[in-house]
């Protein structure tokens, strides 16, 4: 079963239950599916339904944040449910140790030397590791891989 398919079905579980919250967060999810089809005119594969719930986990990151600061909990409570329904879609992460061995060995595999090559190093990287890991820890491991 694909990842687009198994979204649906949690949709379908959401809606007998009930569960208003989740079923909102699931909504949301598959609409950005569904428009990145009709923009794209492509069936999305489950790398690229993780890139979209990447993508909505990082906003709502930053709307929590927004709300916190402007002292709106309720707000931020409710954007921190939905990060938690949406990170149930990701795969297992890598942690940052096992992030930086990997990009030190992309480093060393195309001989890039300094902070000059940091973006042939993200092209590659962000191919090899999309949906693996968060790229602002990626980026970070390239940075200090470039610098040691």
């Amino acid at each position: 079963m694909s990842l687009k398919d198994q979204v649906t079905e949690d949709m379908k579980t959401a809606m007998r239950a009930k569960d208003s919250e989740r079923l909102g967060t699931i909504r949301l999810l598959l609409a950005a599916c569904k428009q990145r089809e009709v923009d794209e005119r492509i069936v999305l594969d489950d790398a690229a339904v993780v890139a979209i719930v990447d993508k909505l986990i990082k906003q709502r990151k930053d709307s929590v944040e927004a709300f916190v600061k402007a002292e709106r909990m309720d707000l931020a409570d409710k954007e921190s449910a939905e990060i938690k329904v949406l990170q149930a879609y990701l795969p297992q992460r890598l942690s940052a140790d096992e992030v930086l061995v990997e990009v030190k060995a992309i480093v060393a595999e195309l001989g890039a030397t300094g902070p000059g090559d940091m973006g042939k190093v993200m092209g590659v990287v962000k191919t090899r590791l999309a949906g693996k890991a968060e790229m602002g820890t990626v980026s970070a491991a390239v940075k200090t891989a470039l610098a040691g």
